[in-house]
């Protein structure tokens, strides 16, 4: 599972053609013990963060929604991606 970005201890990945599970485009968040896969519009379709996290990969998520697109359409392809800026 290639990894998208990471920032405060929060790790975010693409899963290569990973449309089974969960059809709408996401990611997967790692967070400690804790991990959830969010959709790109923010809801959370499986699993659990800290509010805290969870509130910080949500307005990432905001931020680079175009990008996070773009990655997750190469990803399902099978294509390569290349990471997005960290949040700050």
């Amino acid at each position: 599972m290639p990894e998208l970005s990471r920032f405060f201890g929060i790790l975010i990945k693409l899963i290569y053609s990973d449309t089974g599970q969960h059809s709408k485009p996401h990611i997967h968040a790692y967070y400690g013990e804790h991990n959830a896969s969010i959709g790109v519009d923010g809801e959370l379709l499986a699993g659990s963060l800290p509010v805290k996290q969870l509130k910080l990969v949500v307005a990432w998520l905001a931020i680079h929604e175009e990008a996070v697109y773009a990655a997750w359409n190469k990803a399902v392809r099978g294509e390569p991606f290349a990471p997005i800026d960290p949040l700050r």
